[in-house]
């Protein structure tokens, strides 16, 4: 995994109570793809493996990270806000991502994947917490939403191009992994890269790799796949992503930087608070 890269608005936006109404949809399915059935499935969706494009470092975006100790405590655990009912519509996931996506630099359609992720985690994990702000922290790290250099998210939840990171191959800042993946999903068949908007490594896919968007595969370059691995991924061997200590372990389990961890803990709390106002 690489590191890259409010105004008030009327009504709360906190995760509303009919949002949660929709974690056992279809949409919310959290079935592990074996990393067998993975290699089959990806070259289906993704074809065979082409030359891996020389992607510069992922740039290391202007965010400043916050003045925390490590441990010391979880951010977003503060914000509050009452929730909207059923004026909500027929979609509230949609639209309460709408209204956040108003307020704060992230579009809508990663915030679904993010709040997806972050709902079906409450029904498998309860005890685990991790929340759409972390996950959103995260995938603006790593990739601005599947944004970055100019990419577009797509409504599918993909990139508008592939994001692949440069070739893990001992170089400055990068550790040395020779390919694991016969090139399906980096295109490398010699080193490793990140690949997709949550960065991931394609050994540590081929264990957590998770069909977040309930087509019967799971692909790193979809973002609702990636941040619901993402999510298995921080709540380790029953992780409590709600404490302080656990907070840290699970995002420094992603990136072993302090820096990266309170870039990621001041953009939650951002996040986090854009999603708790009130009028």
């Amino acid at each position: 995994m690489t590191e890259s890269a409010s105004s008030k608005h009327p009504r709360s936006r906190s995760v509303p109570r009919a949002v949660l109404a929709v974690a056992g949809r279809g949409a919310l399915a959290l079935g592990t793809v074996a990393s067998t059935v993975l290699g089959v499935g990806a070259v289906a969706v993704l074809g065979e493996p082409s030359a891996a494009p020389q992607a510069p470092p992922l740039a290391r975006q202007n965010v400043e990270p916050a003045p925390v100790e490590p441990g010391s405590s979880a951010p977003g655990r503060s914000a509050t806000g009452s929730e909207p009912g059923a004026e909500s519509g027929d979609d509230p996931v949609r639209d309460w991502a709408n209204e956040v996506a108003a307020v704060v630099d992230v579009p809508a359609r990663a915030l679904v994947s993010y709040v997806n992720a972050d709902l079906a985690m409450r029904s498998r994990a309860p005890s685990c917490g991790v929340d759409w702000a972390t996950l959103a922290g995260i995938g603006r790290v790593e990739s601005d939403h599947g944004r970055y250099s100019g990419r577009r998210l797509g409504a599918d939840a993909v990139p508008s191009t592939p994001i692949i990171g440069v070739p893990l191959d001992g170089g400055e800042d990068v550790r040395a992994i020779t390919d694991t993946d016969d090139g399906v999903l980096d295109g490398d068949t010699v080193h490793d890269r990140a690949v997709g908007p949550m960065q991931f490594i394609p050994s540590t896919w081929a264990k957590w790799s998770t069909d977040g968007s309930g087509d019967g595969v799971g692909d790193p370059h979809n973002l609702d796949d990636a941040a619901m691995a993402a999510a298995r991924y921080l709540c380790a061997g029953g992780r409590d992503m709600r404490s302080g200590d656990g907070w840290w372990s699970g995002v420094m389990s992603y990136n072993n930087s302090v820096s990266y961890a309170r870039k990621v803990f001041s953009l939650a709390e951002r996040y986090a608070q854009a999603g708790s106002r009130d009028e």
